[in-house]
This record gives C-alpha cells, sequence and structure tokens, in this order.
C-alpha cells in the first residue's frame, strides 16, 4: 500500500511531485527506510521515478541489502575472494535468488604420501577459523573412531589441502554425536562408542596456532551442573543467537528414537553452560539421522530422519521465537506438488546454509537403504508468520539442483560445512552402498573422499 501511494505521488506533476514529503528526505533517511523493507517493496519504489530507480540500484544499497540479507559475514568473505573484486551486489543479489545447479570438485592432498583420515561416517566436519576439523565417527567392523584431523583452508578456495592429525586425547572415541561452531569454538555433545553406549557429556574445543604453523586442538568438558539431557546419539543440533545451541531427537537408551527438545544456553567467557528442556505442542515426533539447520537469527529448519517404525520421513519443521518463546511450527506441503518430489524422503543427509538464508540438502538414505547423490534447496525465507502459522505453505520452497563437474558417490551419513561466504561447501565421508534391507548388519562400506561443492550462478 506505501508503494502504491509513493508510485501515485511521483507520476502526478512537476510541483506536486516537489512538494511529496519522500522526495525530500535526505537520501541517508531514503538509504534506511529502504533497508527496512522487502525486495519486493524496494522494486517497486524503484518504479516509481527516475531519480528512485537510480537510487535504489546503487552498488552501496545492494551491498547494505546482502549484508542484511545474508549476514555480514557472508558478504565480507565475498569481498575479501579474489574471484569476486568487481561485483555487482544488485546482480549477485538476483543470481542467488535464481541459483539453479552447483558444481563438484575433488579435492586431492598437497603431498600425495601423506596419511590421511580413514573412511569413516556419522563423523563431524566443521569450519572454524579458516579451518576444516574433522573429528569422530564410525568405521568398518562398527569400531568407533577417537582421532582429530585439522586442514587449513585460508580465506580463499583451495583444490588442494594437506590433513594435520592432532592428538587431543579427549573427547572419548564416538560416532553419531554432533558438533557446532560457536564463532572460533567448538560445541560437541553427545554420540555412541562401539560397545553402544550412548554419551550425554559437552564439550568445548579451540584450536590453537603455533609460530611454526602447526596447528593444535584444545578440548575441556563443559560444566553443565547435574541437568542434561539423556544420553543420545545420531541426534540433530545447531546454533543460534550467538551462545545457544538447540539438540533434537537422536537414537536414546535401548535404541528408543526420542522427541525431545532441549536449549544449551553458554556463559559470556564458555565457562559453564545450562540446559533446559523445551516443552512445546506441536512438535516433531520422534526420530533419528534428521537434520536441523539455523537459517538466521533464531530460525532453526528441521527436515527428514527415520521415524519410530525405521519409516524415512519427509515433514520440514520451523522453529523461531514467537511472543518470546521458542515454539516449533510444521511447514505443510504436498510431495506431488515438487517436481522429482517422490525422492525428497531421506535419512543421514546433509542439510547445509547457504547464502540467502537456504538449505542445501545433499546425499541420504532412503528407507532401503539406498544412498542419494542429489542436490535440494530448500527455502522458507520469503515465508511471512502471523503468530505461530505461517501465511503461506508452498510446494515452491523445494528446488532440485542440477549437479555438474565431478559426480561424487551416492552417499548417506557423510558431514558437510560451509565457508565463510555459504557459496562453498566441503564433503567428507559417509557410506556408500547400494541396496541394503533394513535388517542387514553387513556389507557396509565407508568413504575417505573430501570433495567441495560449488554454487553455480547464471552469467548474465
Amino acid at each position: 500500500m506505501a508503494t502504491s501511494s509513493m508510485a501515485e505521488t511521483a507520476s502526478t506533476s512537476g510541483s506536486s511531485s516537489l512538494s511529496s514529503p519522500i522526495i525530500n528526505l535526505a537520501p541517508d533517511h531514503l538509504f534506511s527506510i529502504l533497508l527496512l523493507l522487502p525486495i519486493d517493496s524496494i522494486l517497486s519504489f524503484s518504479m516509481t521515478c527516475k531519480r528512485f530507480r537510480s537510487f535504489t540500484s546503487s552498488d552501496a544499497l545492494w551491498e547494505s541489502i546482502c549484508k542484511r540479507d545474508w549476514g555480514p559475514t557472508s558478504v565480507d568473505a565475498l569481498k575479501s575472494s579474489a574471484n569476486n573484486q568487481n561485483l555487482s551486489w544488485m546482480r549477485l543479489y538476483k543470481q542467488v535468488s535464481q541459483l539453479d545447479s552447483v558444481t563438484c570438485h575433488k579435492l586431492s592432498d598437497a603431498d600425495p604420501e601423506s596419511v590421511l583420515p580413514k573412511p569413516r561416517a556419522s563423523h563431524s566436519l566443521n569450519s572454524v577459523s579458516d579451518c576444516l576439523v574433522l573429528f569422530g565417527g564410525g568405521c568398518e567392523g562398527g569400531r568407533h573412531l577417537d582421532d582429530t584431523w585439522v586442514a587449513y583452508l585460508g580465506n580463499g578456495v583451495r583444490r588442494t589441502f594437506k590433513w594435520q592429525k592432532v592428538d587431543s586425547g579427549v573427547p572419548s572415541g564416538r560416532f553419531g554425536h554432533t558438533c557446532v561452531v560457536f564463532v572460533h569454538h567448538l560445541v560437541l555433545f553427545g554420540g555412541i562408542n562401539d560397545c553402544g553406549i550412548r554419551q550425554n557429556d559437552t564439550w568445548i574445543g579451540q584450536l590453537v596456532f603455533s609460530d611454526n604453523l602447526c596447528i593444535s586442538l584444545s578440548w575441556r568438558l563443559l560444566n553443565v551442573q547435574s541437568h542434561a539431557p539423556p544420553p543420545r546419539g545420531a541426534h540433530a543440533a545447531c546454533c543460534f543467537d550467538q551462545r545457544k545451541m538447540v539438540i533434537q531427537g537422536g537414537i536414546g537408551l535401548h535404541g528408543v528414537r526420542l522427541g525431545d527438545t532441549w536449549v544449551l544456553e553458554l556463559s559470556e567467557n564458555l565457562c559453564f553452560g545450562t540446559w533446559h528442556e523445551l516443552v512445546a505442542h506441536p512438535s516433531p515426533p520422534p526420530r533419528s539421522g534428521h537434520s536441523l539447520t539455523c537459517i538466521g537469527g533464531t530460525r532453526m529448519v528441521l527436515f527428514g530422519g527415520r521415524g519410530l517404525g525405521y519409516e524415512v520421513l519427509n515433514d520440514v519443521w520451523l522453529l523461531q521465537i514467537f511472543d518470546g518463546q521458542l515454539k516449533w511450527v510444521q511447514m505443510c506441503f504436498e510431495l506431488q506438488n515438487i517436481p522429482e518430489g517422490v525422492s525428497l524422503p531421506r535419512v543421514g543427509h546433509s542439510a547445509t546454509p547457504i547464502l540467502g538464508g537456504r538449505v542445501l540438502i545433499y546425499g541420504g538414505e532412503d528407507s532401503y537403504r539406498r544412498r542419494k547423490d542429489d542436490f535440494w534447496v530448500l527455502d522458507i525465507s520469503s515465508i511471512v508468520y502471523t503468530q505461530v502459522q505461517p501465511t503461506a505453505l508452498r510446494a515452491n520452497m523445494w528446488k532440485r539442483l542440477k549437479s555438474k563437474g565431478y559426480k561424487p558417490n551416492s552417499r548417506s551419513f557423510h558431514q558437510a560445512c560451509a565457508d565463510n561466504s555459504g557459496r562453498h561447501l566441503y564433503m567428507f565421508g559417509g557410506m556408500v552402498d547400494g541396496l541394503l534391507q533394513p535388517t542387514e548388519a553387513f556389507g557396509l562400506t565407508f568413504d575417505g573422499e573430501l570433495f567441495l561443492v560449488e554454487l553455480c550462478f547464471k552469467q548474465e
């Protein structure tokens, strides 16, 4: 309504146009107002007159819009990239919104004779302090791993890398744990060891760089008093709001799938934390092998997993603050309304936040443990909410992407993480075999491959 009024005012005679209050606004005030508007309103405003069209096409405005919608970390990383020295932020924003493909690149070790991490699955992989950090997982024979590996990435995108094994001694070996990044720290929770024992310990990790370029990782057990979530593995977790982490679901004692949600609040100095259970209705039913991804601010998206009856799920839930409280909202859609949507149900996939507040989903397996190699974008960033219900439930929040370049094997229970720009993702490991029946326990093949996934933008 506001933009329609502006259009009517600007299209009148010159004298009445000059008397419009919006015309007399200082540029910096107009700039601030535009940053409060959604993209559609900004584009509508640009069509009101030549002056506004020129103003809303400025690179300074679109850089600020990108910072608003993508976060300053992504924008700063894109600016520092050697390939993006002459960015047009307006064009880049459009290209990101029209993303339709990715390119995969196989990465090789800088030293062909160096020792590499063992093939594994259900491990953790994080990008922190310009490094990749790989910890734990399960390997052939059903054994857990307790090793930690670090590969330095720097600020740019590397096609070669060098893994360095780090001797930390703790945490103990495990698989099916979660590990999330808080700025320059890692927070690890739970997991399962090769005796089937579930864990509920919480660890804080930080990389330490020495003068001779050696890297070490310091871990310490977080003091959470006596109140903590029940032990589990194969759960999902993500961080939000600077010093908070959410975990959901997983496999608890006696192999029971869980549906509870817990929030960890860390102290400012990260010396101690407090767990509390989030009791809300509705909430996602019990599951394991699902994903939970923060898409900015206090918005988190849960997808997929395996349910109580061993069924593979395809539901989407949003966890967000409404009226000062975290609440779950299910994002309903019909598979038949999504092109190729029949392949969406999955467990053991990766779900990584990328540019634009969206989630890139890759791989996983179906109810017959057939591995997948498809890429999907889940985008709920433009859906508007009132109270606890979305005003629109759309099948077009899903989009399958084309894949170019290197063709990695189909896989599940791998791990992925993005660099600071949100344009480049690193993926490692997983299980890469073919058809298995749900009751089979043998025949698993573990992978030790690291590859890069790059978002492809259309060139105009």
